[in-house]
């Protein structure tokens, strides 16, 4: 699998996705503390055709998630990065960035440190002018994410994948946008 670019943080490798990969991302995949605020947890064929749309997303766009491994000791920890959002809504298509990690490193800024490296490769290499990211309501983890990110939350959305009534259904929704992060972030090199 090939891919022009990798990124680096102070304690974290955000890299290519490589099949030994499969297995750690499937038991994160299966965690129901980590999928909490998605719909189920997925099953080990569902995780793997997950793999396989984030490989061939990189291939198709030069950009996608991320997966994320702490620099001390390589240990796959979660996934961060860049997706074409396509369901309908007001502020769709659109780039989102999102994060996933294994719950055993929540609270330790790993989501923050990785999302900061993606948002800066965003408006920076890729040029792209703005960047969403959105989350159930609920998920109040991911929204403070957002905000220590110094994104602006525009708002809610009733999300269209979900029926109405589900307790996942509405989201929250925060944007960044270019010329407002400039300069703001910095990568290793």
């Amino acid at each position: 699998m090939d891919m022009v670019y990798r990124l680096e943080t102070e304690r974290l490798r955000l890299r290519e996705w490589l099949p030994e990969d499969r297995e750690p991302l499937a038991a994160m995949n299966a965690d129901r503390r980590v999928m909490e605020f998605f719909p189920h947890p997925l099953s080990r064929a569902e995780s793997d055709a997950f793999f396989d749309r984030i490989v061939a997303e990189w291939a198709e766009s030069g950009r996608g998630l991320y997966a994320v491994e702490r620099r001390g000791d390589g240990r796959l920890i979660g996934l961060t990065g860049l997706h074409r959002a396509a369901f309908e809504a007001s502020f769709t298509p659109c780039i989102e960035i999102g994060w996933r990690f294994v719950a055993e490193v929540w609270g330790q800024g790993y989501a923050t440190e990785a999302a900061r490296a993606v948002l800066h490769d965003a408006f920076g290499r890729l040029g792209l002018p703005r960047v969403y990211s959105f989350t159930a309501a609920v998920n109040l983890r991911s929204e403070r994410v957002m905000r220590r990110l110094g994104m602006r939350n525009l708002g809610g959305f009733d999300h269209p994948a979900l029926p109405v009534g589900h307790l996942l259904r509405r989201h929250v929704l925060y944007a960044a946008a270019r010329d407002t992060f400039e300069g703001r972030f910095f990568v290793r090199p």
